[in-house]
């Protein structure tokens, strides 16, 4: 297992990182997993011994019943507390009363304490905020992420699924104020998902955010499972739980190329996929999830995949992401400012 520096914090964090969406199986969350405590247990005992040091929950996978096993499992693996490194997040419904979700200080405050307690750990490494509450201002959620710090019951606090405007929004209040800044960026990013290109990953680089990509399988889409041309397998997540969004003529020719590579060089397409993502340089820590201990093995021997540049580049060029305005002008305009004699 590699390990990658994570922003700006001097932390580093193993480049896979174990999600936590599949333990559990409350409400809605059942079509995505419903592992009981040995399971749980199992499967972050297997990453640990791996070499993974980076777990991610939420408050809201199965109702908190993920924190829960995940809190159950780190105090029977007795592993170490200062050499894992724990995040979660906050911002989903939790209850029913009108107060009970979003990023108001009254939520955030209310959240971390009920997340401490479920994990049975006296400090969170990673508090993320799950999304955009449009109904509560950004300063807000800044200043009662930097309380949260403050008081010890947090570490570094991070985002996930917010545009990079809002983003900058919430750096640029923070530096402002000396109160403390998102260190990561949990973002949707797979071979057949590169939007966060665009606008996401260069504000990142500049600002020094870690960039933790959720679903790099695009919801199992590439797990090898699936051929576009046939009905989709039962039992399946994506059968019954497509989603992320993929557009499925822009994906053909990437499972084309996925398949490709996979023969070429004998492991499976999900590790290829998974490979492929370690392969850019702004990525920190790629998050996997799992349902089995065969599917977590071989996502974990993704971190031993050495793609040729050959292979890299033809599955760049099948899943590149078309120009889009104002991208293409920018290139357009910058392209006479490189060094005289280096060529376009």
């Amino acid at each position: 297992m590699r390990y990658r520096l994570f922003g700006r914090t001097g932390l580093y964090v193993s480049e896979l990182c174990l999600g936590t969406m599949t333990f559990g199986g409350k409400g809605f969350w059942e079509v995505v997993g419903k592992l009981g405590a040995a399971d749980a247990q199992a499967l972050i005992g297997t990453s640990l011994d791996a070499g993974v040091n980076f777990l991610d929950t939420a408050d809201v996978y199965s109702e908190g019943e993920s924190e829960t096993l995940v809190g159950a499992a780190l105090a029977a693996l007795g592993r170490p507390r200062d050499q894992l490194i724990v995040a979660t997040k906050v911002r989903g419904r939790t209850g029913a009363g009108p107060n009970q979700v979003g990023l108001s200080r009254g939520h955030i405050l209310s959240a971390v304490d009920a997340s401490l307690k479920r994990l049975k750990l006296d400090y969170i490494d990673l508090y993320q905020i799950h999304g955009f509450d449009r109904e509560t201002p950004i300063e807000e959620t800044v200043r009662a992420l930097d309380d949260v710090v403050r008081s010890g019951k947090v570490r570094y606090v991070g985002y996930c699924n917010l545009a990079a405007w809002h983003t900058m929004k919430a750096l640029g209040y923070a530096d402002a104020h000396h109160l403390a800044r998102f260190v990561s960026a949990q973002m949707y990013y797979s071979i057949v998902g590169r939007d966060i290109e665009r606008e996401v990953v260069p504000l990142a680089q500049d600002q020094g955010l870690a960039i933790l990509p959720w679903s790099p399988l695009a919801g199992g889409l590439l797990s090898g499972k699936f051929d576009l041309d046939k009905p989709k397998p039962e039992g399946s997540r994506r059968t019954s739980f497509d989603f992320p969004p993929v557009d499925l003529a822009r994906a053909r020719p990437v499972l084309a190329a996925l398949r490709a590579v996979s023969e070429a060089t004998g492991v499976s397409v999900a590790r290829v996929a998974l490979a492929w993502v370690l392969t850019r340089p702004f990525v920190t820590s790629v998050i996997i999830g799992a349902k089995t201990r065969e599917q977590l093995v071989d996502n974990l021997a993704a971190s031993e995949v050495k793609l040729s540049a050959e292979h890299v580049a033809a599955l760049d060029a099948a899943s590149a992401l078309p120009p889009e305005y104002p991208g293409w002008m920018l290139d357009f305009q910058n392209r006479d400012r490189r060094p005289p004699g280096e060529s376009a």
